[in-house]
């Protein structure tokens, strides 16, 4: 089991870019059911990264938290059944 959690990021919105406080982050495309395969990402040196899925580019922003993003609202978070 992983000693921290990854932030999940989803792009409703269909934003081109979306700038995010982390380096290490798993995109989920849209919401259920317009998702799909929560995929791991990892900028390593980058301060950009492009889904592979949904080509949504994504944006090292280092003055962001964790969970924050920009434009806000992109943040995923999973619904209780």
């Amino acid at each position: 089991m992983a000693d921290h959690n990854i932030p999940h990021f989803q792009n409703d919105g269909g934003h081109q870019a979306i700038e995010i406080g982390v380096k290490e982050f798993m995109c989920t495309g849209a919401s259920v059911p317009f998702d799909h395969p929560h995929i791991f990402i990892d900028m390593g040196d980058e301060n950009e990264k492009v889904c592979t899925y949904c080509s949504t580019l994504y944006r090292y922003n280092p003055s962001l938290k964790a969970t924050e993003t920009n434009p806000p609202g992109c943040l995923f978070t999973s619904k209780a059944a």
